[in-house]
């Protein structure tokens, strides 16, 4: 398969990535790929989630074209999300990634672990949770 070439301008591209790569976007539309949910229903299945982060999150998601929000008239009023055919789109190869992720998890935690044993004063540059890092190669 032939690399797709990007425009010298990566911004377009920085932009989409900043909103479908985030870890909450990909958890909610792979929870949202097997059907519509209702709110309670997708802070239940996503464990650590806050009320405040999800529905940010939804607003987005519906914001951007990848989830619509349907609210039936009923007391208390039912309102279920659900993926457009652009989140479904954008489901497949978000699943690619996940799986490419679980498969290679063992092989990135073990370059982090040589790396740190050959440089053991270096810190990460970016950002988030690195497990099995710097104790792991102490």
């Amino acid at each position: 398969m032939k690399p797709m070439e990007l425009h010298h301008d990566c911004r377009p591209v920085g932009e989409i990535l900043h909103q479908i790569g985030g870890k909450w976007t990909v958890l909610i539309i792979t929870k949202l790929a097997g059907g519509p949910m209702r709110f309670g229903e997708i802070k239940r299945v996503i464990g650590g989630i806050s009320q405040k982060v999800l529905t940010a999150t939804l607003r987005d998601l519906e914001m951007d074209g990848f989830v619509t929000r349907t609210v039936t008239p009923s007391i208390p009023p039912r309102v279920d999300y659900e993926l457009t055919a652009l989140g479904q789109d954008l489901q497949r190869p978000l699943d690619a990634i996940a799986q490419w992720a679980t498969q290679n998890r063992p092989r990135v935690l073990d370059a982090r672990r040589q790396y740190f044993s050959e440089h053991p004063d270096a810190m990460p540059m970016r950002g988030g949770r690195i497990p099995e890092s710097r104790q792991a190669a102490e």
